[in-house]
């Protein structure tokens, strides 16, 4: 059996992490803080992205704390003594005055049973004044820092729009590590005109660079992106759901099995796809990693060779 999972799992899932250091049922809220995106203001943004970040906006001007309750009152009838993890998800979560981080952050923090922060942003967000901040923050609860990279290709990069390049986001991953900050890598498979190779290169890079933990998402073509303008023009090929599972397994195989794979596949609304159709069955795409990986008789890292 793999170690690193308690749900029978052959990669290192996040909920025997959360496990592992709390000995808690722990959830992350999702939270919208009304930030920006700095690739956004310079007229374009990500092609992919929808709303200049994601789908977050339907709450990004409601209180913090009311969106941090309003999820809390569902999961706590189930889990009534659960831990939380505030999520800052919504756009760039550092992309502010560190003096509005310090207030945001920290007003999540005070709430009972909240153990620790994600805070997702980009690498060429983050000021120093933010790094010392974190470096801070980092100390007294449990810090995640989760950096979009998509892909290692600078090609791919440039024709995404996506505004910083490998070195940068490198640059950022070692700074994090420097203050002993957990970092987590965004990565999409099926991006325009990517090869299965570029897409195992990427799952390469991150473990070299010795990343915390990785979520790997699908390419979701939504409704009112410069992609879905760009698929309708001229449509490039979408991954198959067996492509998708095979490129996954091949990226797993080569991550270190210490190395907590966060999420494994996209959860796109069904009102904004366009494609690929199969992403809609969440759980039929988990469950077919799960049975390929069985059915291979593989495992999360193991074509990854031991350091000496």
């Amino acid at each position: 059996m793999f170690p690193y999972t308690l749900d029978n799992k052959r990669y290192h899932t996040l909920n025997y992490a959360y496990q592992q250091q709390f000995s808690h049922k722990v959830f992350k809220v999702s939270l919208n803080a009304n930030f920006s995106c700095p690739n956004f203001l310079n007229g374009r943004g990500c092609i992919f992205c929808l709303h200049g970040s994601n789908d977050y906006d339907t709450n990004k001007n409601t209180d913090l704390i009311k969106q941090f309750y309003e999820v809390k009152e569902t999961l706590e009838k189930k889990w009534p003594n659960a831990y939380y993890i505030g999520y800052f998800q919504a756009n760039t979560n550092t992309y502010a005055p560190v003096s509005v981080l310090k207030e945001k952050f920290e007003t999540i923090l005070k709430l009972k049973n909240v153990v620790g922060l994600s805070i997702a942003t980009r690498s060429d967000a983050i000021s120093l004044e933010c790094y010392d901040y974190l470096e801070e923050l980092n100390k007294k609860t449990y810090l995640t820092v989760e950096l979009g990279l998509q892909s290692c290709n600078e090609n791919t990069l440039k024709r995404i729009h996506r505004g910083h390049n490998v070195k940068n986001f490198s640059k950022a991953v070692k700074e994090l590590q420097k203050r002993n900050i957990k970092v987590v890598a965004h990565i999409i498979n099926g991006l325009p005109f990517e090869t299965k190779e570029d897409m195992i290169n990427t799952a390469i890079f991150l473990n070299d660079l010795k990343v915390d933990g990785v979520k790997i998402h699908m390419l979701s073509v939504l409704k009112g992106t410069e992609l879905a303008q760009m698929y309708q023009k001229n449509p490039f090929p979408i991954l198959t759901l067996e492509e998708y599972v095979s490129i996954v397994i091949e990226q797993l195989r080569r991550l270190d099995k210490k190395i907590v794979i966060h999420r494994i596949t996209g959860d796109p609304k069904v009102e904004d796809l366009i494609a690929p159709t199969w992403l809609i069955k969440k759980f039929n795409v988990l469950n077919t990693i799960d049975k390929e990986m069985v059915r291979l008789n593989v495992y999360q890292g193991d074509l990854v060779t031991p350091s000496k």
